[in-house]
């Protein structure tokens, strides 16, 4: 499994964000910022998209539009799916981690600089 470090964030997001719904690179980028804060930069978001497709755990299709020109749809594929649950899992673990750092690091904080210990 890859390891869930905030830049590896945003592959599990796509995923999930697929799994909701299909998608264009541009309107996922819209719809990840709430949940990465990479601003969902449309460059970024087409590199794993891209990337994703490559391992199989994305497909796309072109549509023509009648209104401007042809746009790439992302689904997520079975595989994309059956990863899904653990990379949530992981996610889980990672809070609880991430959690527990926060807590200690306000008890430090809270006794301020004086309360350090040679």
């Amino acid at each position: 499994m890859t390891e869930l470090e905030p830049r590896n964030i945003l592959q599990p997001c796509l995923r999930l964000l697929l799994r909701e719904q299909p998608d264009h690179g541009y309107d996922l980028a819209v719809r990840l910022r709430p949940m990465h804060d990479g601003e969902g930069d449309p460059g970024s978001v087409y590199r794993v998209l891209r990337g994703l497709e490559r391992q199989g755990l994305v497909r796309s299709e072109w549509h023509r539009s009648s209104t401007g020109p042809a746009r790439r749809t992302y689904y997520i594929t079975a595989d994309g799916m059956a990863g899904l649950d653990d990379l949530a899992d992981g996610l889980r673990t990672t809070r609880a981690a991430v959690q527990v750092f926060l807590e200690r690091h306000a008890r430090i904080a809270a006794r301020g600089a004086g309360g350090r210990r040679p």
